[in-house]
């Protein structure tokens, strides 16, 4: 049913370019989001929500290629996958031609401002933090949006296989983090 009012309102926007029903999908599916870029950022907010604010645009942009092949949330997800993809890429690409102190500086105030949450979160974020981007994509997906296997794939163009394999390692190093940080019981 959910799926079915999601195509309703991509239509409305598509054809008739009601904002009101795009406002309505950005309400449903803002918190999971921006939920999946403070997983995927380690917690930066501000950042979090600049990138989910991309997102949207961007979807609103192009609803008129939504074909309906997946839900409309698998869609929207691909779109803030790209979204952080790119992000990442123009970081590295930056940090591998200027390297200088201001940069550094930012990056440990970056950290900085990440202890300032609770010490769970903190510990969270941490955790994250060591896992590989594909890893950690396909864990916060997994184990915090609660998507399936075959959704993951779908969101992260990675094969289903490989999506197994990165969850299989995310897991491993999840747990032995927090295992050695008292995590255990």
């Amino acid at each position: 049913m959910a799926e079915l009012n999601d195509i309703a309102l991509v239509t409305q926007v598509a054809v008739f370019h009601n904002k009101e029903a795009f406002d309505q999908l950005v309400r449903k599916y803002q918190s999971p989001v921006r939920r999946f870029f403070l997983n995927q950022t380690l917690g930066d907010e501000p950042l979090s929500d600049d990138l989910a604010q991309e997102t949207f645009i961007k979807a609103y942009v192009n609803i008129t290629k939504f074909r309906g092949l997946s839900s409309f949330s698998t869609w929207l997800f691909r779109i803030a996958y790209n979204v952080h993809y790119d992000y990442r890429r123009k970081q590295s690409a930056e940090l591998a031609t200027t390297i200088d102190g201001e940069q550094a500086g930012r990056a440990a105030a970056n950290a900085q401002s990440y202890t300032l949450n609770s010490s769970l979160k903190m510990d969270l974020y941490k955790a994250l933090s060591l896992l590989k981007d594909e890893e950690r994509t396909c864990i916060t997906l997994q184990l915090i949006d609660g998507q399936p296997i075959d959704k993951i794939s779908d969101i992260t163009g990675i094969p289903q296989n490989t999506v197994k394999s990165h969850l299989k390692r995310g897991k491993e190093k999840l747990a032995s983090y927090l295992k050695e940080n008292g995590y255990d019981r």
